[in-house]
């Protein structure tokens, strides 16, 4: 089981014990003892007493006992839970919440619909999220998505940046710390985009309704859903329902009832979120009142941060900072140097930073390929035109360099940086830069 299962599990024991959810410190208890952590490290690391630690794991001990039958403490939690989990079915009831039945028993909870708890119930379909092995930084990041969806009921969130940043991760740890915070969770991949009416189908499948026709009657079932209960919706790699080789975040023909979907998520009164994580900068994050309709997007930028090269197998530790600074703390990026430097350099940072240059893998190529790929020729044309100067560049440099409209410029220049491909500098927003792994390749590429 990944941490996500284990959570809703020890969740639900907690729940049945307590009538109570698990809270934010418990969670980090059982996700640290899982990591092999003792209770002087969890309480370093949270910066709490180690007595406390102790004190607070005793006491989810005893209701974990109380739920399973049988002792459960320090040395024995992590095998008894995996052993029971293992030994025993994991049951999901037509809410979709997990429980737990030992197999030589047979769960009645269909013919308990009544019982009070039953209003409490959640449905949280997480199988296509990622599993979390690692995560380092992105507390600010985390804190302000809690901020935005908890404390400010934000209802349409972005969470922006390159292929390989974090977006993913990001979301998906927020997701686990705070399952108990909604009755509805719900993480879906456009990856292969489906339909809207397909879409909503599938939202209403996992709350157990029958999709009504046409699709006005399914979206007020489903906005119905997001009023009664707080629910959160992820829907992931929103860009494969773009257009490739126009400018950023203009939707396919099939895919456009999507954008009517967005704006009714922030103009209809209701106690739902939906998490948007994309490439590409989506128009509704861009065009609405922020006043009227709320919204927020969160670009996220490199992960400047020691560990993230932990259990890479690299050496001279004294030099990862240099590296990661070098591939501009991106996680994928890094990820792919790490393994040229094992395999050509055997593992030492410091003789592959002797190279002085930018190396780019073939990994790098296929990624920043399917990039050039989604872009117009109006963005390629400023790209290359960037590209071959040294240091950054106006408007109007570009503009006499090149035989586009003035209009072609300027709205080429904004999809770019919607698509997160350039910067403006801090001190001068009059001057454009490519991030100099993206520049390398377009320099040796094209």
């Amino acid at each position: 089981m990944n941490v996500t299962e284990i959570l809703q599990f020890v969740d639900h024991l907690v729940f049945t014990q307590t009538d109570k959810h698990l809270d934010d410190l418990q969670k980090k208890i059982i996700e640290e003892l899982f990591n092999g952590k003792t209770y002087r490290q969890i309480a370093s690391i949270y910066d709490y007493d180690e007595g406390y630690i102790g004190d607070e794991s005793r006491k989810l001990f005893k209701m974990l006992s109380d739920g399973l039958g049988q002792e459960v403490n320090k040395s024995n939690f992590c095998w008894t839970i995996e052993r029971v989990t293992n030994c025993s079915k994991i049951v999901i009831f037509g809410n979709n919440n997990i429980n737990w039945c030992p197999n030589h028993q047979k769960s009645n909870h269909y013919q308990e619909d009544h019982h009070p708890k039953q209003s409490k119930s959640y449905y949280h379909d997480l199988t296509v999220s990622p599993k979390i092995t690692r995560f380092y930084g992105r507390e600010k990041e985390l804190e302000l998505i809690f901020k935005f969806i908890v404390n400010q009921n934000t209802h349409l969130i972005s969470i922006l940046g390159l292929p390989g940043i974090g977006k993913t991760t990001l979301v998906k740890r927020f997701v686990d710390l705070n399952l108990d915070k909604f009755a509805v969770i719900i993480w879906r991949s456009l990856k292969f985009p489906k339909s809207l009416n397909l879409l909503i189908d599938d939202l209403l499948n996992i709350c157990q309704q029958e999709a009504k026709q046409p699709i006005d009657d399914k979206l007020k079932q489903l906005f119905d859903i997001f009023r009664n209960q707080k629910c959160l919706i992820i829907l992931d790699d929103l860009e494969n329902i773009f257009i490739n080789r126009q400018f950023a975040g203009k939707y396919q023909p099939e895919y456009q009832d999507y954008q009517t979907f967005l704006q009714m998520i922030t103009e209809i009164e209701h106690q739902s979120c939906l998490i948007l994580i994309s490439q590409e900068k989506c128009q509704e994050m861009i065009s609405l009142d922020q006043e009227i309709y709320p919204t927020h997007s969160l670009e996220l930028s490199g992960l400047n941060h020691a560990d993230i090269l932990q259990n890479t197998g690299l050496k001279n530790q004294e030099n990862w900072l240099e590296l990661i600074k070098l591939y501009q703390s991106h996680p994928k990026y890094l990820q792919y140097i790490s393994i040229l430097i094992k395999d050509v350099f055997q593992g030492e940072v410091s003789e592959f930073l002797k190279e002085n240059i930018l190396i780019l893998t073939a990994d790098f190529k296929t990624d920043f390929d399917s990039i050039w790929l989604r872009l117009s020729d109006i963005e390629k044309e400023i790209l290359l035109k960037i590209s071959q100067n040294h240091q950054p560049i106006s408007r109007e440099e570009i503009k006499k360099c090149l035989s586009l409209s003035s209009i072609d410029i300027i709205n080429g220049l904004q999809s770019l940086t919607r698509r997160f491909l350039l910067t403006k500098l801090e001190n001068d927003e009059k001057l454009f830069t490519i991030f100099p792994i993206f520049k390398e390749y377009l320099r040796v590429y094209h």
